[in-house]
């Protein structure tokens, strides 16, 4: 079929471009990976000055043991996922399972069939590379983290949580992509417009509904019980004039023996949730300074700024796509012949699906670094609520509890780190030096 250049660009170039953008970017994950592994090992043999008096050796080691497992771990996986990558695009595997499915949507009935064949097509391509994940994610679960004492998923868990994952995932995403499916047909050159409405919309629902409907689904939430920490939680929100639908507390000790606190929800459906690991490590001073925190985050408009960057990023995207839909060659140069006598929609959303995230990978440390000031306001805005020594003791807790590593490699750290390196936001607290306990 022919396949003109598009503004100048031809198959062969997009083939060129994706080739070199996934090498390049693979041999940048393994230059920093390797940074990191370097350089956690050359200083897991001594605590920092700064934390000398408050971090353990032993606990020093353990998270420099964490952090090189996962991150050998990691370069593994990462090879396995650029080997995929092109084993679906360039090596021709979505042309081959895109023929499978052709045929068995033959014996579909005819008024439904251009449909049926494009969901059959999204939900083999899910389960397939939900099939090829799952020994890593399992392998992370069951001996990364279970080594260092934190897995405390059971495999009925896992596997139940598996299935519901599944089932959630087809309730929400197969109409979903039904209807994105049907504007790309219908709406005319304009549907990407429509499809980003639609999607933005489902967003903001999902937001409203995860709080009451869907996390339950997962975990178990009970009211804050302790009524000191409750008031005391609740009088800090008041002086942040912030409201909520109720304190809660979640069974993360399920799962895992991390500890965390957050907002789930979106508008007037907010909660508040601890998770009971992080109950049973903090005293109340150090859970109401975590709070201050992610109060922090709300007054600063973080969570607005971010979901506002995440809709325009999610336009530019389904702008970028109704472009390339409609030009042959985006799918020769990414390994898949267009469909004759049937839609091309669904090709086109796997293929940019799997794409874009390459190129979009450099700009990750732009992201990275606005996350760590916005880290930094929240932590300041916490110290004018709540005491820095609270904040400062419940970080080097959590730092500790989660075997998070003292000396990161800086570059590393400037690439990835979404929160500041722990010597950093410690020691941009006002009162004591980086390691002093409170």
């Amino acid at each position: 079929m022919p396949s003109p250049s598009l503004f100048g660009v031809t198959p062969g170039a997009l083939t060129l471009a994706l080739a070199i953008a996934l090498v390049a970017s693979l041999l940048l994950k393994f230059w920093l990976a390797s940074r990191q592994i370097r350089h956690v090992a050359q200083h897991r043999d001594a605590v920092p000055p700064d934390f000398a008096a408050s971090v353990p050796l032993a606990a020093h080691q353990k998270a420099a043991a964490y952090t090189i497992a996962r991150a050998r771990f990691g370069l593994l996986n990462l090879a396995f996922s650029a080997a995929l990558l092109m084993g679906w695009t360039l090596l021709g595997g979505l042309d081959l399972l895109n023929g499978w499915v052709l045929q068995l949507a033959e014996h579909l009935p005819a008024d439904w069939r251009a449909m049926g064949y494009q969901l059959l097509l999204l939900t083999a391509f899910v389960l397939i590379g939900g099939v090829l994940d799952l020994p890593w994610e399992a392998y992370s679960t069951f001996r990364i983290e279970q080594a260092f004492g934190f897995n405390r998923t059971s495999v009925q868990t896992y596997v139940a949580d598996l299935f519901k994952g599944l089932l959630l995932g087809a309730l929400l995403g197969l109409p979903l992509a039904a209807l994105i499916l049907w504007l790309m047909q219908v709406a005319g050159p304009r549907w990407w417009l429509w499809a980003w409405g639609v999607w933005t919309g489902f967003q903001l629902l999902l937001m409203l509904l995860y709080p009451t409907v869907i996390a339950p689904l997962f975990n178990k939430f009970t009211p804050l019980a302790d009524e000191a920490l409750k008031a005391r939680v609740e009088a800090l929100m008041q002086r942040c004039g912030f409201a909520s639908k109720g304190l809660f507390v979640m069974d993360g000790s399920k799962r895992s023996a991390h500890g965390n606190a957050f907002f789930s929800g979106f508008g007037p459906a907010k909660r508040v949730v601890f998770f009971d690991t992080l109950l049973s490590k903090l005293q109340p001073g150090e859970v109401e300074a975590v709070l201050a925190h992610e109060l922090g985050h709300f007054k600063h408009k973080h969570i607005t700024k971010r979901m506002a960057w995440m809709f325009a990023a999610s336009l530019g995207g389904f702008a970028l796509l109704g472009w390339l839909a409609s030009w042959p060659g985006f799918y020769l140069g990414l390994g898949v012949q267009p469909n004759l006598g049937a839609p091309n929609d669904a090709l086109a959303l796997l293929l940019f699906l799997m794409v874009v995230p390459v190129f979009g990978f450099f700009v990750t440390p732009i992201f990275a670094q606005l996350s760590r000031r916005d880290e930094f306001q929240a932590d300041a805005f916490a110290c004018t609520h709540a005491r820095s020594q609270d904040l400062r003791s419940a970080l080097l807790k959590l730092h500790e509890d989660n075997a998070g590593t003292l000396t990161p490699d800086p570059v590393y750290a400037s690439f990835y780190y979404s929160h500041p390196p722990a010597s950093e936001r410690l020691g941009a607290l006002p009162g004591a030096t980086a390691g002093a306990t409170a």
